[in-house]
């Protein structure tokens, strides 16, 4: 279900225009499946014809019928509102006819389903009891066939429970079979299922389990450092490349349909013209939006994307200091920088906690937390069998660890920023608004902003008895299924000054008594007691863009720094 908001990737192509004088063709029409003949169907295309509509034959009519007069405009009004009495009683009895086909078809269903040529199945959709779903394990599983139609019964019962399920059966036993049916069926742990089963109606979850077997659109970013998009498109179109801009909420972006040579091998390419990245990633970015001769910090910068579009909205004035903890990743990272022509970045490599000590005072700052990688699955099918409820308890304890320390980096008295934009690669609720409504209860002098986004679904307010800040709808959520883009969540703080009355309590934070859920920090530091669990628990998990990546969970102060 697209909201009006949404701007999806998707929909009709239409040719990229080079300044030509080449007018398009019309494109064919998509096949059309049977359907019955709507009543309307003798209507005319066009409500209210213009004179350049007019045929000869119309013409000639026209010269027969009378000019208005006052003698004949009240019969020629009656005539227009029986017309128009007409057609409205024709669209009732249409709208009347549909709704009797509905009520034919659950009638039909509940009996049983017609094949794709019309013929009735012998027997009706059974739900398999706990001893029948034993026996069918013990043969080795279902058929894919019985699969497919129990996920569709399923969810059609689903829709309309009271009227479409067996007596005696429950809701549970319903969703149970469709949660284990999908786990089978797209190859997820039950754990998994059941969690993005939370975040959507049973319809539409199906739909994001389908999205995710389908790559995301190929997509290129524009360097404008080295050229304009429109020189660029016509570069790589005179190389055999489809191509057309993404959509109106980016200037710089392009989507790539269809290229005869390789799209990241190109002259282009090595020259530093673009940078092969995701739709997604360009969100947060824009969300930012950096101005000229600030100091901005990305506080997870590898591979660079994000980074080398901050430069260049910077148009190499200012400063970006590029962090990433995994000093492996800072090569690539380097390499981006490089080719892109990036002369106001400085590489780094520090645990991101460690940054309010190392250094702080930036404009903006972009935390592109490390996740779960959830929004990717599309790219990294890893993700749908090693995830496990643990691996989200460590996720968001480092995420809140992070996100305290992104605030304490950015400067309150910053003329131009104070800005901190907060984004991961994950549709949960645990690495997004928990987080986000987590650093606004511990950090009273930071709110909310709008994201300067176009499209995108609110974030949740309130999720299964939780209630978050009303200030999380302001945030903005983004789905495989809905805008044909890798799943994202973007969120914009701006940070204020501390008052007196914001300060007193921070000495008394750890006096509290604690959220259920939520871990006590200090607001500079944190306790090494309490994150040893957690620190020696895990050492390896996914991270930004789905990659996955090593932690260094360092405990710094015994290490000396």
């Amino acid at each position: 279900m697209l909201f009006p908001s949404d701007e999806p990737l998707r929909g009709p192509l239409q040719e990229f225009d080079f300044d030509t004088d080449e007018e398009e063709g019309d494109s064919p029409k998509a096949p059309i499946g049977k359907r019955k003949k709507s009543k309307q169907a003798e209507r005319p295309l066009k409500i209210i014809p213009t004179a350049s509509d007019a045929s000869s034959d119309d013409s000639d009519a026209s010269d027969d019928e009378e000019r208005v007069t006052m003698a004949n405009m009240e019969a020629r009004s009656k005539a227009l509102d029986a017309r128009a009495a007409a057609e409205a009683e024709l669209d009732a009895e249409e709208l009347r006819g549909a709704q009797e086909d509905e009520e034919e078809d659950e009638d039909v269903d509940m009996d049983g389903e017609a094949d794709e040529e019309g013929n009735m199945d012998a027997e009706p959709f059974h739900l398999p009891t706990a001893a029948e779903r034993e026996e069918e394990k013990a043969r080795g599983g279902p058929d894919l066939q019985v699969v497919q139609r129990r996920l569709r019964e399923c969810v059609r019962v689903l829709e309309k429970f009271s009227k479409r399920a067996e007596k005696g059966r429950s809701r549970s036993e319903y969703t149970g079979q469709l949660m284990a049916d999908i786990a089978s069926y797209y190859g997820y742990n039950d754990f998994l299922v059941e969690k993005f089963f939370q975040l959507f109606p049973v319809a539409e979850a199906i739909e994001f389990f389908e999205a995710n077997e389908v790559s995301r659109p190929v997509t290129i970013r524009t360097n404008t450092l080295r050229t304009r998009r429109r020189d660029l498109a016509q570069a790589l179109v005179n190389r055999g490349v489809n191509l057309e801009p993404i959509g109106k909420w980016t200037n710089v972006g392009l989507q790539v349909f269809e290229s005869s040579v390789p799209i990241g091998a190109t002259p282009e390419y090595l020259a530093g013209h673009y940078m092969l990245q995701a739709a997604s990633s360009l969100l947060p970015v824009i969300a930012l939006s950096p101005q000229p001769n600030e100091r901005v910090l990305d506080m997870a910068s590898a591979p660079g994307g994000k980074t080398t579009h901050i430069a260049a909205l910077l148009q190499n004035t200012g400063v970006v200091f590029a962090n990433d903890a995994n000093k492996a990743r800072t090569k690539s990272l380097t390499a981006n920088v490089h080719r892109l022509g990036c002369k106001n970045v400085v590489v780094c490599s520090y645990d991101g906690r460690e940054f309010p000590k190392v250094m702080g005072g930036f404009d903006r700052v972009l935390l592109d937390a490390p996740c779960s990688g959830t929004g990717v699955i599309s790219k990294d099918s890893s993700v749908k069998l090693n995830k496990s409820d643990r691996d989200f308890t460590l996720l968001s304890h480092l995420q809140k660890q992070l996100i305290l320390c992104a605030i304490d980096s950015v400067s309150p008295e910053s003329k131009t920023g104070g800005y901190l934009v907060y984004s991961t690669c994950s549709v949960t609720v645990d690495e997004n608004e928990a987080v986000v409504d987590y650093a606004l209860r511990k950090r009273p002098n930071v709110k909310l902003v709008d994201t300067g986004l176009s499209f995108g679904r609110e974030g949740f307010t309130k999720y299964r008895g939780k209630t978050f800040n009303p200030s999380l709808n302001l945030t903005r959520r983004f789905y495989p299924h809905v805008h044909n883009m890798d799943g994202f969540f973007v969120s914009k703080f701006k940070v204020e000054k501390r008052t007196k009355a914001q300060s007193a309590p921070v000495d008394a934070e750890m006096k509290e008594p604690a959220d259920e859920g939520v871990d006590k920090e200090e607001s500079a530091g944190f306790d090494s007691e309490e994150d040893r669990p957690y620190l020696e628990g895990s050492l390896s998990v996914l991270l930004e863009d789905g990659c996955i990546l090593t932690l260094l969970f360092l405990q710094r102060r015994n290490e000396g720094g």
